[in-house]
């Protein structure tokens, strides 16, 4: 149960109970989030918008562009290093799409653990407030080079954190830059593996586990 793994308070977490399986999430899209909510460490599981608004923009467009934040910069860039500090949180998945380039285009493969279990990729959010009172909480995918596992399809990957690193990610204390770039290093998996599927998979609109089904 995430609810057990992740150690979000179920009470704290309304959307958390009405979570569909989703094989085929895009950007602007919901995406599952786990953020500390409480000053004693307690989670709550919220659903978020795939594509960080920074708090100072006027236009909200602009998460469009930020899906990802590149772990190298992330704490110099305007649009990431205050979040960086104060709002982190984990993204929430089972699996994962990247592209490899092949004679007759691009391959997507299906990155996932060879178990079956839920891990979580170092996330930054953000609340935009607009002029007319809309509001908006986002958040973003931080990633790092390539491990030696994922150079086969593409040279960056996002950061999936270790469990045991979790509460310090989460922590709501300002946290210097420097305690938390390491974390942000690519490592080598453990117990994942990753196959190509079928391009169905490149339409956002497609959806249901045939996504995830190995190509022939």
């Amino acid at each position: 149960m995430l609810a057990a793994q992740f150690a979000f308070d179920m009470a704290a977490s309304p959307e958390a109970a009405h979570m569909q399986p989703r094989y085929n999430i895009a950007p602007t899209q919901p995406v599952a989030v786990v953020r500390e909510h409480t000053v004693d460490g307690g989670r709550a599981l919220h659903h978020l918008y795939w594509g960080l608004i920074p708090s100072w923009t006027k236009d909200p467009t602009i998460g469009n562009r930020m899906i990802n934040a590149r772990g190298e910069t992330v704490a110099e860039k305007p649009s990431f290093r205050t979040a960086l500090r104060r709002r982190r949180c984990l993204i929430l998945a089972d699996g994962f799409y990247e592209w490899a380039a092949g004679p007759e285009g691009k391959v997507p493969h299906h990155i996932h653990r060879i178990d079956g279990r839920p891990f979580a990729f170092a996330g930054l959010w953000e609340h935009w407030m607009g002029p007319n009172g809309e509001e908006i909480t986002s958040c973003t995918i931080i990633t790092t080079t390539a491990n030696a596992q994922m150079t086969a399809v593409h040279r960056r990957m996002p950061v999936i954190l270790p469990e045991g690193e979790h509460a310090r990610w989460l922590s709501r204390a300002e946290t210097p830059p420097a305690k938390l770039l390491p974390l942000l290093a690519p490592r080598d998996w453990e117990g994942m593996t990753m196959h190509p599927v079928s391009t169905y998979v490149n339409n956002p609109r497609n959806e249901g586990p045939q996504c995830t089904v190995p190509a022939p």
